[in-house]
């Protein structure tokens, strides 16, 4: 909570209800964290959509991760970064991640930048191990499968 409760949460305080909604498990209500009109991009997403618009598509995306998300996050070694430019923080963390399908556990490295305005996350650029997630459930020749398809 803001410590002025007139003011708007400051970004690192919406990074941090963001990742613990992550931590939870709560999916379903990361969307309102987001501003309307909010672009996220992950940049590191081998094969599907690199940049998602608007509240409402991540609305649709969170749910669609609850529904069938195979994986429980725990988020470790957080470092947030204040910027120049008080919209911004930078924060690097790990996930400790475990598979419930394949009972795997692992860790994997994330970056993420948000701008945060008003309280809400306008823009969001995330750099996940994405493939790591994809070795860990044997999805490998799938996406393999997938990017051949591309250069078609």
């Amino acid at each position: 909570m803001p410590e002025n409760m007139s003011e708007k949460p400051l970004p690192r305080e919406v990074f941090g209800k963001l990742i613990e909604g992550i931590g939870e498990g709560r999916y379903t209500e990361l969307a309102d964290l987001y501003a309307e009109d909010a672009v996220v991009e992950t940049v590191f997403e081998p094969a599907g959509p690199r940049r998602t618009v608007g509240r409402a598509a991540l609305r649709e995306r969170f749910a669609q991760v609850a529904a069938v998300s195979p994986v429980e996050l725990t988020p470790l070694n957080i470092v947030l970064r204040e910027t120049g430019d008080p919209e911004i923080v930078v924060a690097e963390f790990d996930y400790r991640v475990h598979h419930r399908a394949t009972g795997r556990t692992f860790e994997t490295a994330n970056i993420q930048v948000l701008r945060v305005r008003d309280g809400l996350i306008v823009s969001s650029r995330d750099y996940h191990d994405h493939l790591a997630l994809i070795v860990a459930d044997g999805s490998l020749p799938q996406l393999v499968a997938a990017l051949e398809g591309e250069g078609e």
